[in-house]
């Protein structure tokens, strides 16, 4: 049997670097597991924090260590230099978190290329990224979601008579606590919980230097559960999980260090209720136009029955802590199938 030729891509230029490098060691081992030697031939590429792609002895050094690059100086040339390697690929893994990565830019890259790519493609990646945009697609589609507004960097960093009023305007619709996050980025990074003006002054800083469109969600008393959507033209949801945790709220620190997240998988919920999860998360999937793979975030209000869609994830994290792979796992689907499966549908046509 001839090996397909995959290009395993990871790193990129966004805050989530080490979280992809941490991905792509798990996939790799995915790949190269006894059951998928004679079907898959790994070649890997890493883009680090400059955005140069490095050639497969490198990128396999950085995999194997762990850790990125030490960022130097680079002439702009070298952004257009691909290994040649590159040429040789049949089918991408993109495994890159965030801006630069899951935002539909490598996605369009890789498309222009004309090989295959796992996971979704510009439209799905670029509006999935976007919170103000996705929620947008989810209030046409009619999925519940909580209150939110959307600013701009230009109105938190306006006119100093202009900023109170903006304060006034987020208090009077939602309220506090709140929650104040970057409209692109993942990984929790940047997303600051508020319960005072002067809270709320600081989280909009804070997240007007990392992206020009800001998102500002209400509060609520909810259980944060999760589902995982594989497929293409027919999705399947997998089991539901929740996430319980002692700190404020689903921060970076607790997500990605073992021990400060408790991942309950199958969640315990009524059966209706996990029901209406799995639809509403293929329901998403489907709405952005996702493809290959996609984590679903909800709250569940307990109090009320509501279950309120957050965010899809198009690219979720595969550490060995990531919910993605676990609830498929607990789903019937091991980690080395899963990955095959995805390079499967990347490399079919439906």
């Amino acid at each position: 049997m001839t090996q397909l030729k995959v290009g395993l891509l990871f790193g990129g230029r966004s805050g989530e670097h080490e979280v992809s490098i941490a991905s792509a060691r798990a996939i790799a081992r995915g790949i190269t597991a006894p059951e998928n030697q004679s079907k898959y031939s790994l070649i890997l590429f890493y883009i680090d924090k400059n955005g140069v792609w490095h050639p497969p002895a490198v990128s396999q050094e950085v995999l194997a260590q762990g850790t990125p690059l030490p960022e130097t100086e680079i002439q702009p040339a070298q952004l257009w230099q691909f290994p040649p390697e590159a040429s040789e690929i049949e089918v991408w893994f993109p495994i890159l978190h965030g801006p630069n990565g899951e935002d539909g830019t490598i996605q369009g890259l890789l498309t222009l290329m004309q090989v295959p790519c796992v996971g979704s493609g510009v439209l799905g990646s670029a509006v999935g990224m976007d919170k103000l945009a996705m929620k947008g697609v989810f209030g046409q589609a009619g999925l519940p979601q909580v209150k939110y507004m959307g600013v701009t960097r230009s109105q938190v960093w306006s006119n100093p008579c202009v900023f109170p009023k903006l304060c006034d305007e987020i208090e009077a619709k939602l309220g506090y606590p709140c929650f104040v996050k970057p409209a692109n980025l993942g990984s929790s990074v940047g997303i600051s919980k508020v319960r005072t003006r002067s809270e709320l002054e600081a989280a909009l800083d804070s997240a007007a230097s990392y992206d020009r469109r800001i998102i500002i969600e209400a509060g609520v008393t909810a259980r944060e559960v999760e589902c995982a959507v594989l497929g293409k033209e027919q999705p399947k949801a997998s089991v539901v999980g929740e996430i319980s945790f002692n700190s404020d709220f689903y921060d970076y620190e607790t997500k990605y260090t073992a021990g400060r997240a408790d991942l309950t998988i199958p969640a315990p919920l009524p059966e209706s209720v996990t029901q209406r999860i799995q639809e509403m998360a293929v329901q998403a999937f489907t709405t952005l136009d996702c493809a290959g793979l996609a984590r679903v975030d909800f709250f569940y209000v307990e109090s009320t029955g509501e279950v309120l869609i957050n965010e899809v994830n198009t690219l979720p994290g595969f550490t060995a802590t990531s919910m993605y792979p676990q609830l498929w796992e607990a789903t019937g689907v091991p980690f080395p199938e899963l990955v095959d499966q995805l390079i499967q549908l990347a490399c079919s046509q439906d």
